[in-house]
């Protein structure tokens, strides 16, 4: 039973982590990523879709991103829904395609992203700890129950706290490292 509760935690945790990833994909970083588009949804016949399903967006290179829509008319609302995601740059449409030319980051914008960077790292830590409460009170559940001992009890939840620490510290380490590549000129 311990040991379902510990598999549980493991992959409740990892998937914190893998969210983490996520968020971070979507900061920019020395060079631009198609990415940072990934949270803006364009009015599609009424639907909110996501840009990369309306179309197909390449990154040129290190400062420029190419967004080709599937359906020509789309063009309007792809630079409309670009504007309002308020990312840093302005699209410039070109009747075929917009292309969105990102300057060279600040030191200040550096440090932005970094401080986002920071909060998006506290999230996950939250999000880990609500993990390691849930765990913790199935654990009490099952010594309350009488499934387990109170030795044992006491064992998961130092497993838990183990499990817990491993984490936290994958998140540090992730957080260091996407603020190195952030603050890197």
């Amino acid at each position: 039973m311990l040991q379902d509760i510990y598999n549980n935690t493991k992959e409740h945790m990892q998937k914190s982590l893998q969210s983490l990833q996520k968020d971070f994909a979507t900061l920019r970083s020395g060079r631009v990523s198609v990415n940072i588009l990934d949270n803006i949804r364009v009015d599609y016949y009424g639907t909110p879709t996501p840009l990369a399903q309306v179309g197909s967006v390449i990154a040129q290179d290190a400062t420029t991103i190419i967004i080709n829509p599937w359906e020509k008319p789309l063009l309007k609302e792809i630079e409309k829904a670009i504007q309002e995601a308020n990312i840093g740059v302005n699209p410039n449409a070109d009747g075929e395609c917009i292309k969105l030319f990102f300057p060279p980051m600040t030191s200040d914008q550096r440090k932005d992203i970094a401080k986002q960077a920071k909060a998006m790292g506290e999230k996950a830590k939250i999000a880990v700890r609500n993990i390691r409460q849930d765990s913790n009170n199935a654990i009490k559940k099952l010594e309350k129950d009488k499934a387990i001992t109170t030795d044992e009890s006491k064992k998961g939840a130092d497993e838990i706290q183990k499990i817990t620490d491993e984490h936290i510290k994958k998140i540090d380490n992730m957080v260091k490292t996407k603020e190195e590549e952030v603050m890197k000129v």
